[in-house]
């Protein structure tokens, strides 16, 4: 059998628990055509590794504990948890209508402040990232 090779800017596809990924999304009209499918925003292979980076660094050091993602129609928010039960404690998201103004990632907090806002995930992700600094006195 042969493998499917999977492109670095693919997006990741998730589909809902008991459903097929061949009738995902696909509605017939009674005329026998398809209708438009709803196109959602996702994050590509790239961007959910830088993610990914940073959420296990904080996992494997016991600040983090579960996430969500949440993909809709005009963004995708990947939400990061202490517990399970609480509301997230930040949630980077992806909105592709502020591309051209202020950048579409995001990081928001509990409160709902907006920590760090750009074009550069990497860049917006060093918020999230803490290092050990040697302090002197």
């Amino acid at each position: 059998m042969k493998e499917a090779l999977l492109s670095e800017l693919e997006p990741i596809q998730l589909f809902p628990a008991g459903s097929l990924p061949g009738s995902a999304g696909q509605i017939y009209s009674n005329v026998g055509m398809k209708t438009k499918k709803a196109v959602s925003t996702t994050f590509d292979r790239k961007e959910f590794f830088e993610i990914l980076k940073i959420y296990g660094r904080n996992v494997s050091s016991g600040d983090w504990r579960d996430y969500a993602i949440d993909m809709q129609r005009d963004r995708a928010v990947f939400s990061i948890f202490r517990r399970a039960s609480e509301t997230p404690l930040y949630r980077i998201e992806k909105n592709p209508k502020l591309a051209c103004k202020q950048g579409m990632y995001s990081i928001i907090s509990a409160t709902g402040l907006i920590l760090k806002r750009g074009h550069d995930l990497k860049k917006v992700l060093r918020v999230l990232d803490r290092k050990i600094r040697l302090v002197k006195y």
